[in-house]
């Protein structure tokens, strides 16, 4: 029950940490490796699988407050939101292999869904860039690199 508890946990900071509130994923998925309790592709995939849920909320969130950019509770800065708009217009759908990146990423995803990126095409470039950085950390974590 502990290492259920333990892989949701992760998967909730990894959600937050995906959407524009702050959260360290990567520390919370090399602890819970550190830790040895379990195998390690389960916190693989969950922190993989909500790092995703959260970009998927910054996708949704896109597709419907773009209207709003210019208010003050914006969730994004004008400087951020046009910086990720560039990325995307300049790389099209793969600036989404960056979606990993902090302070970067979060703003592609949620531009993602201002530029009505189909999501599909959205969901598979994020999920291979997310599960890509967090196979990083754990060949990382475990001494593999």
């Amino acid at each position: 029950m502990e290492d259920l508890v333990s892989l949701l946990g992760l998967f909730v900071v990894a959600l937050v940490a995906a959407t524009l509130l702050p959260a360290q994923s990567e520390v919370a998925l090399a602890g819970l490796l550190a830790a040895g309790d379990q195998p390690v592709v389960a916190p693989v995939i969950m922190a993989t699988a909500g790092n995703v849920v959260g970009s998927t909320l910054n996708w949704l969130l896109g597709r419907g407050i773009e209207q709003f950019r210019n208010r003050r509770w914006f969730p994004v800065s004008e400087r951020a939101l046009q910086r990720a708009i560039g990325w995307y217009g300049r790389w099209g759908r793969w600036s989404l292999l960056l979606s990993w990146v902090p302070v970067v990423g979060d703003p592609l995803t949620l531009a993602a869904g201002v530029l009505r990126e189909p999501f599909w095409s959205f969901l598979a470039l994020v999920t291979v860039a997310k599960a890509g950085r967090y196979m990083v950390v754990t060949a990382a974590t475990l001494g593999v690199l």
